[in-house]
């Protein structure tokens, strides 16, 4: 196993077993549920936006490893970004994840590099997604549940 992958590994593992943001957010803007019916991934996603900014971002939910660590690391991504950026930031992500254009601009994903491994795996692909579709839902304001499928 290469030293990149262990790398991946273990910052998948870090982000399940102690998870960031994951919580109840007091005075929320948006709320939105999500349900990977293959997986059984379920995700509540609560943003609170500061204009057009996004403030902070928590989640609650349960899930696998993969779900869990992506949600972890999206609410970390997205924290001070506008909601145009914080979109963008979906978009080139799940792109990556099912087979759209790598480009160097990709570089800047930090820590959701760690979940590219997925990519081969295309019922895991909607493991690390669905927290990312439904902060693109609750960011376009809608409140209508989120499903991978």
């Amino acid at each position: 196993m290469s030293e990149l992958t262990e790398l991946y590994q273990e910052i998948l593992l870090d982000h399940y077993r102690r998870p960031r943001n994951f919580g109840p957010l007091e005075d929320a803007d948006r709320e939105i549920d999500g349900h990977n019916p293959l997986c059984g991934d379920r995700v509540t996603l609560r943003l609170r936006l500061a204009g057009d900014r996004v403030e902070e971002a928590r989640f609650e939910g349960s899930g696998c490893a993969i779900s869990t660590a992506s949600a972890s690391m999206m609410t970390e991504a997205v924290k001070g970004k506008s909601v145009a950026e914080a979109v963008e930031l979906g978009e080139r992500f799940r792109s990556r994840l099912t087979g759209g254009q790598r480009s160097d601009a990709d570089d800047d994903l930090g820590d959701l590099l760690a979940l590219d491994g997925v990519r081969g795996f295309p019922m895991r692909v909607k493991c690390a997604t669905l927290a990312w579709h439904a902060l693109r839902e609750a960011l376009s304001g809608s409140v209508k549940p989120v499903s991978t499928e």
